[in-house]
């Protein structure tokens, strides 16, 4: 067998574009806006992870300009050897201490920090109990880590006791779940998680990519919307949602992220984030302590979107943040319907398995701070031409 024959196999991807609903790439024209210019035309951006809406914030972007033009375009190095800049110890420091921990690092993405935290925290004969739902950079990590690994069912708090019941090891143990799961917008049972870790000893982690600036006091996350912050050890983040930029962090004790640091192959082995990455992610999240009423109205435009699809007969999953799938259940409805919508003027993200369960996929919405009710009543009768209601 040739190494490239799975290159040639034919597979969803070929008959999606035969069919003429291959629904990726699509090409922007414009910035990442509530409404965009995508492939000539004007489309309703219900597809970004621009939560706050700051990619447009003029101090956002003044911050990125200025950094540029202070320290040129790339560090040319890790952080572990000539990457470090002043900055990116001013971003850590006031990540650290938005989300009240001793220290923080930063990753080159969200994705590496996955890898880099949980892959230099656990290894061989530790333990990771990870939700089923969770971000495909856990898997990576976990993987990586060499750590025994348990995939709990989604936010099964039964399933997750039993497997911990039955740890017989002396390694440590780590539980891994992201804050708000990503495809269906839903909230992790951090109380429930936390207590269990008290009860076996384990540590608790969570990804807050899609929490940070959405949930919680002033957007603090998923940790400050339960109230339970002291009862999480690591967090992890991203720039790339609410805070507008690109890179990736974790935030936990002082000691705990002076080991990372020094064993963490993902961030000795990598880039730092680039200037004016790193500056547009600090303005972003100095905005954010600055501006926290933004937080409250994401979650009433959210919920006004949810209505408005309820008002509609559109099956969503009903969850509180911003996060707001659409049932369409099978794979080619999904990716008609998408293309159908695309067309009309609305961008959203399909999501398909092995995102979901075979027959139910989704496509999934998701909102600005920045968005007006105007443009979400336009887009909702957009996809309500196209997506039929249902009784049940």
């Amino acid at each position: 067998m040739d190494l490239f024959d799975k290159c040639l196999a034919r597979g969803l991807k070929d008959e999606a574009r035969e069919k003429g609903i291959y629904p990726y790439f699509h090409a922007l024209q414009t910035r990442q806006d509530t409404e965009v210019m995508m492939e000539g035309k004007r489309r309703i951006m219900l597809g970004s992870n621009n939560y706050l809406g700051l990619t447009t914030c003029p101090e956002v972007i003044e911050a990125g300009i200025k950094a540029v033009e202070k320290y040129g375009t790339g560090c040319s190095g890790s952080r572990f050897l000539n990457g470090t800049l002043e900055l990116h110890l001013e971003l850590e420091a006031e990540l650290a201490s938005f989300l009240g921990k001793d220290a923080a690092c930063t990753f080159p993405s969200g994705f590496q920090s996955n890898l880099g935290i949980i892959s230099a925290i656990a290894g061989h004969g530790d333990y990771i109990l990870c939700d089923k739902e969770n971000h495909a950079s856990i898997y990576d990590g976990c993987r990586l880590s060499f750590a025994k690994t348990f995939y709990y069912k989604h936010s099964d708090m039964a399933d997750l006791e039993r497997i911990l019941s039955n740890i017989e090891g002396k390694g440590g143990i780590l539980i891994v779940t992201d804050g708000v799961f990503s495809m269906t917008g839903e909230i992790a049972k951090l109380p429930e998680i936390t207590r269990l870790a008290e009860k076996y000893g384990a540590r608790v982690m969570v990804d807050d990519a899609h929490g940070l600036g959405v949930l919680g006091e002033g957007g603090r996350g998923t940790a400050s919307y339960y109230g339970i912050e002291d009862k999480i050890d690591i967090y992890m983040g991203t720039f790339s949602k609410s805070l507008a930029s690109l890179g990736g962090y974790a935030a936990a004790s002082a000691e705990v992220i002076d080991y990372i640091k020094h064993c963490s192959r993902p961030f000795i082995f990598a880039a730092s984030v680039p200037p004016a990455s790193c500056c547009s992610a600090l303005a972003a999240l100095r905005y954010l302590r600055a501006h926290p009423e933004i937080v409250t109205r994401l979650s009433d435009l959210s919920a006004y979107a949810r209505s408005r699809f309820r008002e509609k007969g559109i099956r969503i999953i009903d969850a509180s943040t911003p996060i707001v799938p659409i049932w369409t259940y099978e794979v080619e409805n999904t990716l008609r319907k998408a293309k159908e919508i695309f067309e009309d003027g609305v961008y959203l993200n399909p999501v398909l398995p092995p995102a979901t369960n075979p027959g139910e996929c989704l496509l999934r919405s998701s909102y600005m701070a920045t968005l007006t009710e105007g443009l979400i009543d336009e887009a909702v009768e957009i996809i309500g031409r196209h997506i039929p209601p249902e009784t049940a």
